[in-house]
C-alpha cells in the first residue's frame, strides 16, 4: 500500500524542523537509540502506535512511549534498531512497515540518550501486544483525533516547575520526552486542532514517583 499522502506531508515536515534548544543532543557522549513512530490506519481513522512501559522498569518506568531503545551494532544504525526493538517489545512484523523518513536526533538528558526518531507507515498491520512483559505492559493504537481532541490535551507541570505538552487518551498520560514530539509532529499537520494551552495540571504523585527512579 502507498504512503497516504497526509504522512508523506507530515514526514518531509518534521524530518526539517529544528531541533528545539532543550533537546539538542551535546558535541559529544550520549547513548546512540532509536524510536520506532509507526503511523497506521485503524478502524477510527489515522492513528500511532504506543506502549506504557513497565511501572518495574529502572528508567522510565510506567511511561507512555514509542517503541524503541539502543542501537545494536548488528542494527546497522537507527532504522534497524528501531524496528527491532518493536519487533521485541510488540511482536510487530517490521515486513508490514514502510519506512518514510527519519527526523533530527534527539536528547533525553535523563537517561543520556541520543534518539533518533524513525517514522514509518503501517501498510500492513499485524497482530501487536506486550511481547516483552519485563519492560512493557501494554500496546495501544492511539487514532490521532483522540490525540488532537482538546478534551485530551494539556500542559503537565513538574514539581520540580518544568512543565509541558501531555495527552490523556486510553487511558494513559503520555508526557514528556513522548509527549513532547507527538506535540511537535502534530503541530502543524492536517490534523492539528486549537486547544487550551492554560489547561495546567500538576504531575500526579504516583507518576512523580515512578519517574523519580
Amino acid at each position: 500500500m502507498e504512503v497516504p499522502g497526509w504522512l508523506e506531508t507530515l514526514a518531509e515536515r518534521v524530518a526539517g524542523n529544528p531541533v528545539p534548544l532543550a533537546l539538542r543532543p551535546p558535541e559529544t557522549g550520549g547513548r546512540h537509540a532509536a524510536v520506532l513512530m509507526l503511523f497506521g490506519e485503524g478502524p477510527l481513522g489515522p492513528d500511532v502506535l504506543l506502549i506504557q512501559r513497565s511501572s518495574r522498569g529502572r528508567r522510565h518506568a510506567g511511561q507512555p512511549a514509542f517503541p524503541g531503545g539502543g542501537i545494536d551494532p548488528g542494527d546497522g544504525g537507527p532504522v534497524g534498531a528501531a524496528l527491532r526493538e518493536a519487533r521485541e517489545e510488540t511482536g510487530l512484523d517490521p515486513a508490514g512497515v514502510r519506512v518514510v523518513a527519519t527526523m533530527p536526533e534527539l536528547y533525553i538528558w535523563r537517561s543520556d540518550n541520543r534518539v533518533t526518531p524513525v517514522v514509518g507507515w503501517w501498510h500492513t498491520p499485524s497482530v501487536v501486544h506486550a511481547a516483552s512483559p519485563n519492560e512493557v505492559e501494554s500496546v495501544e493504537r492511539v487514532p490521532l483525533a483522540e490525540l488532537t481532541d482538546p478534551a485530551n490535551r494539556l500542559v503537565l507541570r513538574h514539581p520540580s516547575g518544568f512543565a509541558g505538552p501531555a495527552f490523556r487518551v486510553r487511558g494513559l498520560l503520555v508526557w514528556g520526552f513522548t509527549a513532547g514530539v507527538l506535540d511537535g509532529v502534530l503541530t502543524g499537520s492536517a490534523f492539528e486542532r486549537p486547544w487550551d494551552r492554560s489547561r495546567v495540571e500538576d504531575m500526579p504523585p504516583d507518576v512523580v514517583n515512578l519517574a523519580a527512579r
